[in-house]
């Protein structure tokens, strides 16, 4: 599974191959999502709930693009306050009994250049003159453009291909949060 995560993080296999491939491994379940939410609750990146509300205060709309899927990152948006609507991620489908179905190859993120896709739709639909792709992965840096520019995040993880490929690299949420404040 970190392998394929891997691998997809850095673009060296196609988006839409590694996410097939590591919902293959393990076929999530209703169940093993609420397992998985009861077991590791919530933990936000420091620095990101006070980077989205600095945004809402400004009255910056924020968008949750994203390769995983709806059912982590719903509560996310939840607890920073970013509208369903402005959630674009991918979707695992179950049956009825809770088992797992498949995902929606539908949504735009299920393949490589599917965040440019959506940036792009966005900046179409809603009139966005500048639009600008937070990330720590390669599949978010793909997003420019049509983003005007890409941060790379290496909070978390640094990635070469990433730190190199950014307009702007940061490894603390704080240095997106000053210029904001100023």
């Amino acid at each position: 599974m970190a392998e394929w995560t891997r691998k997809a993080m850095g673009g060296s296999v196609p988006f839409h191959e590694a996410l097939e491939a590591r919902l293959k491994l393990f076929e999530p379940s209703v169940q093993d999502f609420e397992a998985c939410h009861a077991k590791n609750p919530l933990e936000l990146t420091p620095g990101v709930h006070e980077l989205v509300n600095t945004l809402h205060d400004k009255g910056v709309h924020v968008y949750l693009v994203s390769g995983g899927f709806r059912q982590m990152i719903n509560p996310i948006a939840d607890i920073l306050g970013v509208p369903r609507e402005r959630i674009f991620a991918n979707n695992i489908l179950f049956k009825s009994d809770g088992s797992y179905a498949g995902f929606d190859t539908n949504e735009p993120t299920s393949r490589a250049g599917g965040k440019a896709k959506v940036v792009g739709q966005l900046k179409q639909d809603k009139g966005y003159r500048t639009v600008f792709m937070v990330g720590d992965g390669a599949t978010d840096m793909e997003a420019r453009p049509p983003a005007d520019a890409f941060i790379g995040f290496g909070g978390i993880a640094v990635r070469d291909v990433v730190k190199e490929g950014a307009d702007w690299f940061v490894t603390d949420m704080k240095h997106l949060i000053e210029p904001l404040k100023n």
